[in-house]
Formats: structure tokens, C-alpha cells, sequence
């Protein structure tokens, strides 16, 4: 209470009081407020409002640059095990339900060791080819056994030119039957184009079989030899056979004839292969594969003649029909 003399100023000046009063109450906390400017604020750092400081911003941004980092790394980590993963499961699809994602250094050893396993890199591996069935070698008990066959179906060896042309005129002997399946080497001479009819009824089945597969014609490079044409042959060829005894060329009885493999591919080879071997098996035909004159040795039995074909040959045009006609079958 201020005092005048001896008299309150409150009872003397109103006015004055009121004064008094303002300072008391608005003045005071300006001051105060000026007093504490430069201190930091105990306060939170988010606002009443929901607003952020720009320290407060910054720190998040830091914490959420970190946080991106981290999970880049990650995903790059998992990254190899998601892959082998994916491949393995093209080999072997129930493997997907049971295999673990590869977070755990543990699953990713077990992973690595599944992955150079054997049978999960045979199972993505393509089918292998067919096998090439095996060459249809010849040897000296097959030629031993040619010879005492072709002796006992009453076979003779055809000793000289004079000789083949008297069989030929009695039927004996019966054209190569030639036509679009089946082909001649030009080189013979027209006498030596010539065999066995159940040899021509074999070679008809077998042409008509090969060009039904593969819309080519065969080509026979040889067939009936005489002793005197096979002992010319032994002086120029050393592979061939002899021309007398136990052993000799079952050429010389009309019987056997060769069908060049020059110009046949290594699927039509096979294809041979496939069908001769059944034959024989069967005992109606022999098979000596040849190398250095590049053909199949084929000598075919009497027995053949009551042989079902190996496979059901193409309709006979009337054309074939009529190159057949003329081997006396």
C-alpha cells in the first residue's frame, strides 16, 4: 500500500491505483518472459499442434535413411538363396512346400549341399537320345554257317559266265527287282544283276520297308558272282572271300547280295540295323556289316520265302506292280 504523507493514495487518487494494478499484472510476466529468453525449453519436442522441430525432423529422416540401408542389404543377402530356390524347384517342384525361405545361415548350407546333390542336376537334364543299336559284325563261324545252309537248300556255286547265263535262262536266277524303292549299282554287269528268287521277294520287303520310313530308295552293289569273277576279285581285293573251299563266297550260289550303306544317313543305318536283326535272329537271313567296302552282307535262306515281311510295306502302286511282275515271283 503506497502511502502519501499520512493519508492512503489509494483514498486520495484513484487513478493512480488503477495504474498500480496494470503494472502489477501485465507488465511483470513480460519481464520475466525477456528473463528467460536463450535457456532451452524441458518442453517435448513435438508441439500441442502436432507439428515437428526441425531437429526433431531431421533425427527421423536419419533413422529412416538407416532403416532403408538396412533392408537393401538384406534383400540383397537373400537374394542368391531366392534364386537357387526358384531353379531348383523347375527339377523338382515338391521341394517348394518343404524348403525354408534362407534366412538362416544354417538352411543356406543345407540349400548349397541339396543344390550339388546328383539327382537334382540329372533330373534337369533332357532326355537322352536313342541309342545307336550296335554294328552287325560278321565272323568265321557265321561264313562256316552260310555255306552249310546254302549247301543243304541244294545251292551250287556258279562256276563261270557260261554257266550263270544257263541258269538265268532257266529261272534259276531272277532279276534284282529294281524300282523307285530299290536301286542298282550301274557298274554290274547286266549278268551279274542277278539272284535267288526268295533273295528278290527279301529285297522287294526290305526296299519298300526303307522307303516308307524315309521316301528314299536302297541300292544293291552286289550280287551273283562266279569262281572264275571271284578269283579275278581276290587279286585286286583283299577283302574278299575265297572263291573255293569251306569258306567260300556265298556270292558264287546267287544267294547273298550286298546293299551299299554309302549315302545313307546314321538314322537310316540304325533303321537297318533294327530290321535285319529280327531276320536274323530268326534264322532266315545272315548278316555281315561291312566297313571297308561300306555295305550290309546279306545271304538270305530258302526259309525266307515263308517269312512274313518285318513291317507292313506301302500299297503297291500300279506302276511296282508292274517292275515285279517281271522277276518271276
Amino acid at each position: 500500500m503506497l502511502w502519501i504523507g499520512r493519508a492512503p493514495l489509494m483514498r486520495r487518487n484513484p487513478f493512480l491505483l488503477i495504474v498500480v494494478l496494470f503494472t502489477a499484472f501485465f507488465l511483470v510476466p513480460v519481464a520475466s518472459a525477456h528473463r528467460t529468453q536463450g535457456k532451452v525449453s524441458p518442453a517435448p519436442a513435438r508441439a500441442s499442434h502436432g507439428k515437428q522441430t526441425p531437429a526433431s525432423a531431421a533425427s527421423e529422416r536419419h533413422h529412416a535413411k538407416i532403416a532403408r540401408e538396412r533392408k537393401r542389404r538384406f534383400s540383397a543377402h537373400l537374394r542368391p538363396a531366392v534364386y537357387t530356390r526358384r531353379v531348383r524347384a523347375k527339377a523338382k517342384p515338391e521341394a517348394i512346400e518343404t524348403e525354408g525361405v534362407g534366412v538362416d545361415s544354417t538352411d543356406r548350407n543345407a540349400q548349397d549341399s541339396s543344390d550339388k546333390m546328383p539327382s537334382v542336376e540329372a533330373a534337369s537334364l533332357p532326355s537322352p537320345r536313342q541309342s545307336m543299336p550296335p554294328p552287325l559284325r560278321g565272323s568265321y563261324e557265321s561264313l562256316v554257317r552260310q555255306n552249310e545252309k546254302t549247301e543243304a537248300d541244294g545251292l551250287e556255286r556258279i562256276e563261270d559266265d557260261a554257266d550263270l547265263n544257263d541258269r538265268i535262262a532257266r529261272k534259276m536266277l531272277v532279276p534284282v527287282p529294281v524300282s523307285t524303292a530299290l536301286n542298282v549299282n550301274q557298274n554290274l554287269p547286266e549278268n551279274r544283276r542277278y539272284c535267288r528268287p526268295w533273295t528278290a521277294h527279301f529285297l522287294t520287303d526290305v526296299a519298300r520297308a526303307h522307303a516308307a520310313a524315309f521316301h528314299s530308295p536302297l541300292e544293291v552293289s552286289s550280287a551273283v558272282r562266279t569262281v572264275e569273277y571271284q578269283k579275278q576279285l581276290m587279286k585286286v581285293n583283299g577283302n574278299a572271300t575265297a572263291a573255293e573251299g569251306e569258306v567260300a563266297s556265298p556270292h558264287l550260289t546267287g544267294a547273298s547280295i550286298d546293299i551299299a550303306k554309302t549315302g545313307l544317313s546314321r538314322k537310316q543305318i540304325a533303321w537297318m540295323r533294327a530290321w535285319l536283326l529280327p531276320l536274323q535272329t530268326a534264322g532266315k537271313i545272315d548278316v555281315e556289316e561291312e566297313f571297308k567296302q561300306s555295305c550290309f552282307h546279306i545271304t538270305v535262306y530258302k526259309s525266307y520265302a515263308g517269312a512274313e515281311p518285318a513291317s507292313e510295306p506301302p500299297a503297291q502302286t500300279a506302276a511296282s506292280e508292274s517292275e515285279t511282275a517281271g522277276t518271276g515271283m
